[in-house]
Formats: structure tokens, sequence, C-alpha cells
């Protein structure tokens, strides 16, 4: 096991150009926190934070990139290292990511529909730069931001990319998502019982400091915290004991 060693991610969606969280991935049940994600952003920097978790919404449902002028902001404004997901299916739509100031490209739906193409991305950019994105619902993983639901489930994804060298997994149940019920436990160990070399990430259902030392306590590696956060149930306080350990 490892101590105190986890690093905890703090995340930013974007839709219209203004921070939100959804509500198990319903674009419907949506909470606008704030019209300036910079803003946001330089407070998480101011603290310590190292990496942040930034995803584009709209491009993850339609495809289309709407939001990459507010990645290059944040990374200029900020020097946070960013991971950035939402839509990115096609090689150009990849290239305008890292131009961005992206440090990591975190993908999921090309993954389950090109996997030929993401597995030439983990050999073009190195398995450091890529994170593929793990989006579970009942079990199998959605794509398409989370509306389509495919026939894998995580463990036939993952297998595939391994002999290219896959060496992230950012893993979501869909239903933990904006619950603050605690993330599944089960389905992080299983993740890292099957998989010991990849570095696990997990999101979704976050609802204090107790999950993170959970979290860090079963040896997973990476941890994304959003809604506790906006919503005072993780302060910036606590958060800048676990920053200062990293």
């Amino acid at each position: 096991m490892k101590d105190n060693n986890i690093t905890v991610i703090p995340a930013i969606d974007i839709i219209d150009g203004k921070a939100v969280r959804l509500t198990q991935g319903d674009y419907s049940k949506r909470t606008t926190y704030s019209d300036r994600p910079d803003d946001l952003a330089l407070q998480f920097a101011d603290n310590g934070a190292r990496w942040l978790h930034l995803v584009d919404l709209e491009g993850a449902k339609s495809s289309r990139q709407e939001n990459f002028a507010v990645l290059e902001r944040i990374v200029t404004l900020t020097g946070l290292s960013v991971e950035w997901g939402g839509g990115l299916r096609t090689s150009g739509a990849l290239r305008s990511v890292f131009d961005a100031g992206a440090a990591v490209a975190i993908c999921g739906s090309a993954a389950v529909k090109t996997p030929d193409l993401f597995s030439s991305w983990l050999e073009c950019y190195g398995p450091d730069r890529i994170a593929l994105s793990v989006d579970l619902r009942d079990g199998k993983v959605a794509v398409d931001g989370w509306v389509q639901k495919s026939d894998y489930d995580a463990g036939a994804l993952l297998g595939q990319f391994i002999p290219n060298s896959l060496q992230r997994v950012i893993c979501t149940d869909i239903s933990k998502d904006g619950m603050l019920s605690g993330p599944s436990w089960s389905v992080y160990q299983e993740l890292k019982k099957n998989f010991p070399n990849l570095s696990v990430t997990v999101s979704g259902g976050v609802a204090s400091v107790r999950d993170i030392e959970l979290a860090d306590s079963l040896g997973l590696d990476r941890i994304i915290i959003g809604k506790a956060l906006y919503e005072g149930l993780v302060t910036m306080e606590e958060l800048k004991k676990w920053w200062q350990k990293e």
C-alpha cells in the first residue's frame, strides 16, 4: 500500500464557457457554479494543486470542440498540468488539444469506436500523454457523452490496449457521478487487481476527505474531486494538505 501518495485532481466541466456539474451524466440536470472557470483554476493553483481535470461537455456530446479557448487561458494563467477530455475523436482534434497546452488528452469514444486510431495515438504521443476514459453505465462502457452504451465492460476495453502500452485509465461509475454517495470502490479494486501496472484514477461520487483517504489506502493512484468541493463538503484548506504531499 502507498502512504499518502495519491494525486488529488480538482475538476472543471465546461458548457458555454461556464463551470458546471451534471448529475449522473444527465445534461438536463446541470448546475452552474461559475461563469469564470479561469478564476476557479487560479484558486486551485494558488492553493497548491498541480493538476486540473478539464472536460468540454459540449465536445463530449457533439464531437465539436467548443471550449479550446478556456483550455488555452487556464494553461497560460495558472501553469497547471491539464488533462483535457471531451469529443476527441480525430487526430486533428487531438493535435489541437496539445497545441492549446494540455498535458494529457482523455479519450473514450475513440477507443471504443476506432480502436486502431486510438492505438496509433498511444504510439505517436506516448502512453504518458493519452488517458483512456472508461465510463460505466450498468457495467458497460458508455460513449458519446455518456449517452450511448457499448458492448464493452471495463476489463475487455482495457485489455485491448495493454499491448499498446496503455498506462492511464480514468474510470467513472456514471450512477455515482454528482451523487455525493461515495465512489464504487469494488470497481477500482477490481481494476487494480486485474491491471496492477495501470495508473487508475477514481472519478465520480467523491463526497468527503474520507474518500480520498480510502482511495489512498487502497493503493489507487489518482482521484478527481468536483461537486463535493463546489458544495463545500470538502474545503480548499483540506485539499491543500494533500497537495502539499504530492
